[in-house]
């Protein structure tokens, strides 16, 4: 593998969870928990490159899908092993891209210190934070992952943290629904987080936001899929059709397909981003469908309800991307930073000089956290709107 397709293959997730292991389909519950009620809740391990002092739950917990019914999605709760006891911050927290397979999700690596993304995780364990980090829609749950699907996303982050105030070891360790709640993500996990926050103020209003670090934001998706046509990233287009196909399955992308298409599809349903990005490099939409999808009123009106910038968020916003980012293009954070400031959000943009779309998420966490760090404190966030 070269050296670029080996960076590509990390992008928008930066995870490389086990390939064929993990947490196993569960058992359809009979009904539906409400929106941020556990199902379950079980002892885990929070496990990275560093020996962490935590404790970790693997949960299971209602949410609402893109088509607003309702749901169960997993995800884990990690709190600091500080022997504090009085309230503390909860960061709801969404990865970049790890793939499509159940065994991808960010809760089957966490045993085992494969999801690399843990060590960004690590970062706010180490400042004293609690986090809660969903696994999305159908990812370690029952169907197929909703990949991109921006409003479902959006829920599991908000529900996450709900759950999160509920699992009684998180709340021995201070997490209540007193807790100030951060909202954080990149790339994939930008598009969660952004979500997130424009939902805050209807779907979850009793969580206590402060603020939204968000980065690498993929906001308009048709822009994204043009970009990346043909290119490096273009594995991640026919990712991100399998997740609108699953949430909206009148869409019937198997109709589009030829027979490339259909195995390459197959290839990745079953696998992680780590394959997934290299199989589908530098392939054209046209080399693996009869008819371009994209080109359809259906595909394009279910892609024009991911795009963000149409409700401001209700708490202050951390925005940034990466002046070289690769795979989504500046001009997209650009723009919701000018939608979102446009309708009065307190927005403080970045552009971090010279790196591209991993490096960009690296450098920039312990910046991200500093600021949610200060809107936990009370501080003001004027933003740099104009």
């Amino acid at each position: 593998m070269s050296r670029k397709l080996a960076a590509i293959a990390a992008a928008l997730g930066l995870a490389f969870a086990l390939p064929a292991t993990g947490i196993a389909d569960a058992a359809p519950t009979a009904s539906a928990a409400a929106p941020g009620d556990l199902v379950t809740t079980s002892s885990t391990d929070f496990r990275t490159l560093n020996p962490q002092l935590s404790k970790a739950w693997h949960i299971e917990y209602g949410s609402t899908s893109g088509t607003d019914k309702p749901n169960t999605v997993s995800g884990t709760v990690i709190v600091p092993r500080d022997g504090r006891t009085g309230t503390r911050p909860l960061i709801t927290y969404a990865v970049g891209t790890v793939g499509i397979d159940d065994s991808c999700a960010p809760s089957a690596g966490f045993p085992y210190g494969t999801t690399l993304e843990g060590n960004l995780i690590a970062q706010a364990i180490q400042r004293g934070y609690a986090v809660a980090v969903t696994d999305y829609e159908g990812l370690g749950t029952p169907g197929d992952h909703t990949y991109t699907v921006g409003r479902a996303a959006g829920t599991a982050m908000l529900d996450a943290a709900r759950a999160a105030q509920k699992v009684p070891g998180a709340r021995a360790a201070g997490v209540n629904e007193n807790s100030p709640v951060g909202i954080m993500g990149y790339s994939q996990g930008g598009q969660a987080a952004s979500w997130a926050a424009q939902l805050h103020k209807a779907y979850a209003p009793e969580l206590k936001v402060k603020g939204t670090a968000t980065g690498g934001v993929p906001a308009d998706l048709m822009k994204a899929a043009e970009f990346n046509d043909g290119g490096l990233g273009s594995g991640l287009i026919l990712m991100a059709a399998v997740g609108q196909n699953a949430a909206f399955p009148e869409l019937k992308l198997d109709s589009y397909l030829n027979d490339r298409g259909r195995s390459l599809v197959g290839t990745i349903k079953k696998n992680c981003v780590a394959v997934n990005a290299v199989a589908g490099a530098f392939t054209k939409i046209t080399d693996v469908t009869t008819k371009n999808p994209l080109e359809q009123p259906d595909w394009q009106a279910r892609l024009a309800e991911s795009k963000l910038g149409g409700t401001a968020p209700d708490a202050p916003v951390y925005l940034y991307h990466a002046q070289n980012d690769e795979l989504i293009p500046r001009a997209l954070g650009e723009g919701l930073r000018a939608d979102w400031c446009a309708k009065g959000a307190p927005v403080s943009y970045k552009t971090i000089p010279v790196l591209e779309h991993v490096s960009g998420v690296i450098a920039e966490t312990p910046s991200a956290l500093s600021w949610l760090g200060d809107r936990f404190a009370g501080k003001p966030a004027a933003g740099n709107c104009g």
